[in-house]
C-alpha cells in the first residue's frame, strides 16, 4: 500500500513538474479567477489538458521506476473562494481528488509508487511576504481546506510557495490537527532566507519546536536549484536533514522578476536536471521535481542523469506499462 514510507525509504523520488503555468499558457484555455485551475476538472478542454500533462510527468516516473509525488489541483480552492465561485454547489475538492486518483489508478502495479498530496498555499500572493497571514488568523483561515482535503484519498497534505514564517505556522497547526502527515515547502532567497527575512534554521526549528506532530519533511520550490545550492552552503546540517525536496524553476531570476515575466523563462533540460542531481550528490536532497519554466524534458532529464536500473536498461520505457 502506499505510504509515506515509500518516500523514506528511496534514495531518490521524483515530482510533477508546472501545471498552472504551462495551462495558463495554453491558447484554448482559460484559468478561472478564483479557483485557478481546480474547476478545469468540470472543463473538456481543460481537463484533457491536465490529464496530458500529469501523465507526461507520471509516465517519466514510471519508466524510471522511481517514487513519484503528485499535487491535486487544489491550489486556491479555499474556504473563502469556493463560495464565492460557480461552482459553490459541487464538491470541488473531492471532485478533484477523484480526478487525480482515477488517473493515477489507471497506472497498475506503479500506482503504489505514486503518492498524491492535497495541495494547500498561502492566501495571498506567494512573493508578497507583507500579505502573509499572522499565525492565527492563518489557522483559522486554512482549516477547512485541510480539513476537507483530509477526509479524501489523499497521501498526505502539501502547503507550497509559502513566503513568511507567521502563515506558515499557522498552516502547519491545521494540517497538523487532521493527523495527516504534511509538508512545508517555501520560498527563498539564495542567503537561506525566505522572502520574509526568517532564515531557513529558524523557521524550521520554530515549526518543528512548537507544532505537534511536526511536518514529515520540508521542501523548497519556485526557485532556481542554484538557489537552494547557495543556500544550504550557509546552514547547519540539521537544515539538509529536514529539507528534502525541491519543485525547482528552469529559470535563476527571482521570484519578482519572474512573476513579472510575460514570457516563460527557461534553460535546457540537460543543464537543469545537472544543477538538480548535483543538490542530490551534494546536499542528499532526494525529491526532485519542478515548477515554473519546467516541463516533461526537464523531469526526463534528472531521471535520465540519475541513471536509475530500468531507465539505463529501457531507455525508450516500457509504453505497455507506463501509459496511463
Amino acid at each position: 500500500m502506499r505510504s509515506i514510507e515509500t518516500v523514506e525509504r528511496a534514495p531518490v523520488v521524483l515530482a510533477e513538474g508546472a501545471v498552472i503555468e504551462r495551462l495558463n499558457r495554453h491558447p484554448s484555455i482559460r484559468l478561472d479567477p478564483l479557483l485557478i485551475n481546480t474547476s478545469l476538472i468540470y472543463d473538456e478542454t481543460g481537463r484533457a489538458e491536465m490529464t496530458r500533462i500529469y501523465r507526461e510527468y507520471i509516465d517519466v516516473g514510471c519508466r524510471a521506476d522511481l517514487p513519484f509525488l503528485l499535487a491535486t489541483p487544489t491550489w486556491r480552492a479555499n474556504g473563502e473562494r469556493i463560495p464565492a465561485s460557480s461552482y459553490r454547489e459541487r464538491d470541488v475538492i473531492g471532485d478533484a481528488v477523484r480526478f487525480m486518483t482515477d488517473l493515477r489508478g489507471a497506472y497498475g502495479p506503479y500506482a503504489e509508487k505514486v503518492l498524491l498530496g492535497g495541495l494547500l498555499s498561502c492566501k495571498g500572493d506567494s512573493y508578497k511576504p507583507a500579505e502573509a497571514l499572522p499565525e492565527k488568523d492563518a489557522l483559522e483561515f486554512h482549516r477547512w481546506q485541510a480539513g476537507r482535503l483530509a477526509e479524501t484519498d489523499i497521501d498526505f497534505l502539501h502547503a507550497a510557495t509559502l513566503p513568511a514564517l507567521s502563515e506558515a505556522m499557522g498552516l502547519a497547526r491545521a494540517m497538523a490537527e487532521t493527523g495527516r502527515p504534511y509538508l512545508l515547502s517555501f520560498v527563498i532567497r539564495p542567503s537561506g532566507h525566505l522572502l520574509d527575512g526568517t532564515s531557513l534554521a529558524q523557521t524550521i526549528a520554530a515549526i518543528d519546536g512548537a507544532v505537534e506532530p511536526k511536518p514529515w519533511i520540508y521542501m523548497v520550490n519556485c526557485v532556481h536549484p542554484t538557489v537552494l545550492e547557495a543556500a544550504l552552503k550557509n546552514q547547519p546540517p540539521e537544515v539538509a536533514s529536514r529539507l528534502v525536496g525541491i519543485q525547482a524553476n528552469t529559470s535563476a531570476l527571482s521570484p519578482e522578476e519572474l512573476n513579472n515575466s510575460t514570457e516563460t523563462q527557461t534553460e535546457d533540460p540537460e543543464v537543469y536536471a545537472a544543477a538538480m542531481v548535483r543538490l542530490h550528490d551534494q546536499f542528499g536532497i532526494k525529491i526532485l521535481g519542478g515548477c515554473c519554466g519546467s516541463d516533461g524534458r526537464h523531469i526526463e532529464a534528472i531521471a535520465r542523469l540519475l541513471k536509475s536500473s530500468r531507465a539505463k536498461d529501457d531507455p525508450r520505457g516500457r509504453p505497455h506499462r507506463c501509459q496511463g
